[in-house]
């Protein structure tokens, strides 16, 4: 090192004294670029050399990640996806749902599905069913006809609960404590039930007769019943029903000059600084898509290409409530047994809503009944907690619903059943503007196309304040 030392002294001197300082001053300054390995054709730098089969070897230094990204072989992978999820997820609570529950690969930009419904468990009695008297009982007493709603909720061997009708003990003369209960004997041409009563009104001599039932009555679709010797049943089809949505490219661009990225800045901002806010951004616009895009394709004519608008998930829900503040806390438990009941999902969903509907649950004096536990954290969020006997329910400020003009709507949705589809994946692509004549900068475009559906719609359900 004492010798390169007086090796370049000597040299300083011989070229400064022949071809002048400045001369002089930049051949100093290349000796300390090749010493310090900071110009590509460094002695001391790395170098890839090409193999017999075209693999790439390194030469002249470590394997590093610039040896790697050099060559080309795209096997260092980029934490795109990751910075999505970390990037401010409490404002996108729908994109981040989706997100960590994992999107569905789609082939196409339109994207079919299918839901399965369940079949109807009740309905109300159409016309005013009166017993008959003493007199008029005959063998056939113990046999009704009945004329529901809606007689397809029934077929033949159902038994059926009569809400707020009591039925009678084994001697059919007192009253007991449990409902009135019906089996379905046969149904009519029109579709009426013939019914006679498992624990019915004794009339004369004949049992299991069936007692006076209002119209208006509850009726609940229970259990089939079936005989020792049945074999068959009668059939239960159900068929899905077809649904559909489309991907919507959702697109962001970031370009900063090459003049700006080398100027001096009082601050640190990056093309990185850049890219976040840029997903950011994107995010916040695709969460108001999801929520209320509607599904169309229209022809653009300046571009001559049609465009499809993915339909949000605020139209998908299957159920509406109106939320009565001046009932109170009533009307809290009332909002929880509709959400959480007559759909089979699952105990635990999620209340996204605006400010105003936010503020109004926060007004409330909760009960040990309906209670508001601790913050909970769920897939990256932090929720506030509501419990209640029929389930828990995950509240959190959207104020998307604010931006949007819905201050006082909200949207419940069962994590069970959101599904994403995605035809492009969430990705960056790197475009060299400079090459192609267009702008000296760098510039990067973040693409994803992609829809959201709600898979079984009873378990969603729309809030709004009276």
């Amino acid at each position: 090192m004492k010798n390169m030392k007086k090796f370049i002294l000597k040299t300083f001197v011989k070229v400064s004294s022949n071809n002048g300082f400045w001369t002089a001053l930049a051949f100093l300054a290349l000796i300390y670029m090749l010493l310090t390995g900071e110009n590509e054709g460094s002695l001391m730098a790395m170098a890839l050399v090409t193999g017999v089969e075209g693999g790439k070897h390194v030469v002249n230094g470590p394997l590093t990640l610039d040896a790697v990204n050099e060559s080309g072989n795209g096997m260092l992978l980029n934490e795109i996806d990751k910075q999505i999820v970390k990037i401010r997820p409490m404002a996108t609570p729908i994109d981040q749902l989706s997100r960590c529950a994992g999107a569905k690969s789609s082939g196409s930009m339109i994207v079919d599905y299918y839901n399965v419904d369940t079949k109807e468990t009740k309905c109300e009695l159409k016309d005013d069913y009166i017993e008959p008297s003493e007199g008029e009982v005959s063998d056939n007493a113990a046999r009704a006809t009945l004329n529901t709603t809606n007689n397809d909720v029934f077929d033949v061997s159902d038994t059926i609960l009569v809400a707020d009708v009591t039925g009678y003990a084994d001697d059919g003369v007192t009253d007991s404590s449990n409902g009135l209960v019906l089996y379905v004997l046969s149904k009519t041409e029109d579709g009426q039930l013939n019914v006679m009563a498992v624990n019915g009104k004794k009339i004369g001599e004949v049992d299991c007769c069936v007692p006076t039932i209002p119209s208006g009555t509850t009726l609940i679709r229970m259990g089939r019943a079936a005989t020792e010797l049945d074999v068959q049943s009668p059939q239960f089809e159900a068929l899905p029903k077809k649904a559909q949505n489309n991907c919507q490219i959702f697109k962001m661009q970031i370009e900063q000059s090459t003049l700006q990225k080398i100027a001096n800045k009082e601050v640190g901002w990056t093309m990185s600084d850049q890219e976040e806010a840029a997903i950011y951004d994107m995010r916040l616009g695709m969460e108001k898509s999801f929520l209320f895009g509607v599904k169309r394709k229209i022809y653009d004519f300046k571009k001559k290409e049609n465009v499809l608008f993915t339909g949000g998930i605020w139209y998908q829900a299957g159920k509406d409530f109106t939320l009565d503040m001046s009932q109170k806390e009533d009307t809290v438990i009332e909002m929880m047994r509709k959400a959480f009941t007559g759909n089979a999902g699952s105990k635990r969903k999620i209340l996204i809503g605006g400010s105003k509907l936010i503020g109004e649950l926060n007004k409330l004096n909760y009960t040990r009944v309906v209670s508001n536990g601790e913050t909970t954290t769920k897939w990256g969020i932090d929720f506030s907690e509501i419990s209640s006997k029929f389930g828990r329910l995950y509240v959190l400020l959207s104020e998307v619903f604010d931006d949007c003009g819905m201050e006082g709507s909200g949207l419940i949705i069962d994590p069970e059943y959101i599904q994403k589809y995605s035809h492009l994946p969430f990705g960056t692509e790197a475009l060299d503007l400079k090459s192609a004549g267009v702008r000296n900068t760098d510039a990067l475009v973040i693409t994803e196309a992609s829809c959201l559906v709600l898979r079984y719609p009873k378990a969603h359900m729309r809030v709004k304040l009276s």
